[in-house]
């Protein structure tokens, strides 16, 4: 099994990251189409990529999800907490990775997805009634290329500082990014 972890800070309280986090209407503009019954013991589905079964809510605590994505199942735990004005957000992804998809994708595979969704909670946060971003769009497509770079650099330096290889990390990044990216994958 391998847990990716992701930890960030909005400044908002935690009621109003977990409205962002929960109410369907509002994890479209982030996420994008999303569709289910959104309670315990629900399904989800967003559209184009992955669906599950809600299977824990402590509001505004905790929201565990089982994440389905390409025939295989995960699980995913968003735990809020308060930091004065602000909220902590601690996101873990956790899998069963075959050690040869590791080898090929690393931390990156799962790392960029979550930060991409991380970041459109806080551009919604920032601006609530604002349209989601649409990679479509040029300018923001290369914005997200350019922050999917830095993401995927950032993600291999954290498994060369795990101890990692670092020839392998940073192959491992470039077939992610590409991947991402959707341009030609590098020789590894």
């Amino acid at each position: 099994m391998w847990v990716v972890t992701i930890s960030r800070t909005f400044g908002v309280a935690p009621e109003e990251l977990w409205d962002a986090l929960t109410v369907p209407e509002r994890i479209q503009i982030w996420l994008g189409p999303t569709s289910g019954d959104f309670r315990v013991g629900g399904r989800f589905d967003i559209e184009g990529n992955a669906s599950g079964d809600i299977v824990a809510c402590d509001k505004p605590r905790l929201i565990s999800v089982t994440w389905e994505f390409d025939g295989d199942v995960s699980w995913v735990d968003a735990t809020l907490a308060p930091s004065g004005d602000r909220s902590d957000l601690t996101l873990e992804h956790t899998a069963a990775i075959p050690p040869e998809w590791w080898e090929q994708y690393g931390a990156g595979a799962t790392g960029i997805g979550w930060e991409l969704a991380l970041l459109g909670i806080a551009e919604h946060l920032a601006a609530p009634d604002a349209p989601p971003l649409d990679p479509a769009d040029p300018a923001v497509g290369g914005l997200f290329n350019e922050f999917m770079a830095g993401s995927s650099v950032a993600w291999a330096d954290t498994e060369i500082a795990a101890e990692g290889d670092p020839d392998q990390a940073r192959a491992a990044a470039a077939r992610t990014l590409a991947f991402y990216t959707g341009t030609d994958s590098p020789e590894a």
